[in-house]
């Protein structure tokens, strides 16, 4: 009985610490174990499934703010429609390789009871650089609409065209919950924190540049340019966990 109980033991150090290696919650903690790689990785924002995202392991930015960032959204070459209902929006969609959405759920999943911060970058047509960083970022459950928090904006050459959708639920074509009179998803084709309607559009239609004939329906981050109709090239929003 006694050698049972010491296998038993040590069955339960030995593997459950390899049970938790294997089950990363977010990039934070697969750039914790040493991993240097940026790439595709899965993680666990539940315990019942593993998630694939891209992790970025070498972000530029203060010494705080490299390394370990899991990204949440990713706009690269118009490839993926982001004019998707509700469902989508909340389980995720797209393509890991290239252009996609992690998904609501997983995003409370990871922020409700942890602290996250959020960064932005940008590129335009033109090859021009930017971001912006928040010390803060949040979603809530399903219940309370996935609303947004976000706060503690620090300037990287993007400006801040996101603090005014804080405190804001998420809206769908299919599901609006802004606070303008009519849904702003439908008017300018996208998911995303509207309010009445919106300063940036990071989720809108991938236009290859400016586009004055469509107002406001890009994928646009106003303070760029102070520009509706200009929509950016690359976009990616990333979050890492704060110890």
């Amino acid at each position: 009985m006694t050698m049972l109980v010491i296998f038993a033991t040590l069955w339960l150090v030995v593997f459950g610490c390899e049970c938790e290696e294997l089950h990363p919650l977010d990039c934070s903690e697969i750039y914790e174990t040493g991993e240097q790689v940026s790439g595709i990785y899965s993680i666990y924002p539940t315990a019942d499934r593993p998630v694939w995202t891209q992790c970025d392991m070498i972000s530029s930015g203060e010494d705080e703010e490299k390394g370990g960032w899991t990204v949440i959204q990713r706009r690269m070459d118009g490839s993926m429609n982001f004019y998707q209902p509700w469902k989508h929006y909340k389980r995720g969609f797209g393509v890991i390789e290239s252009e996609y959405w992690l998904g609501l759920e997983y995003m409370y999943q990871l922020t409700h009871n942890r602290k996250y911060m959020l960064r932005v970058d940008l590129e335009d047509f033109e090859g021009r650089k930017g971001s912006a960083v928040y010390s803060l970022f949040s979603v809530d459950s399903e219940c309370e609409g996935y609303r947004l928090t976000v706060s503690g904006f620090k300037d990287a050459g993007a400006g801040d065209s996101l603090s005014g959708h804080s405190g804001f639920k998420f809206s769908t074509f299919d599901k609006d919950q802004d606070t303008h009179e009519g849904n702003c998803a439908k008017l300018f084709l996208a998911g995303f924190w509207y309010s009445s309607c919106h300063s940036t559009n990071l989720n809108g239609v991938y236009l290859w540049g400016e586009d004055a004939t469509h107002y406001a329906i890009g994928a646009s981050w106003t303070s760029w340019s102070n520009n509706y109709a200009l929509s950016m090239k690359s976009m990616t929003m990333k979050i890492k966990r704060l110890s």
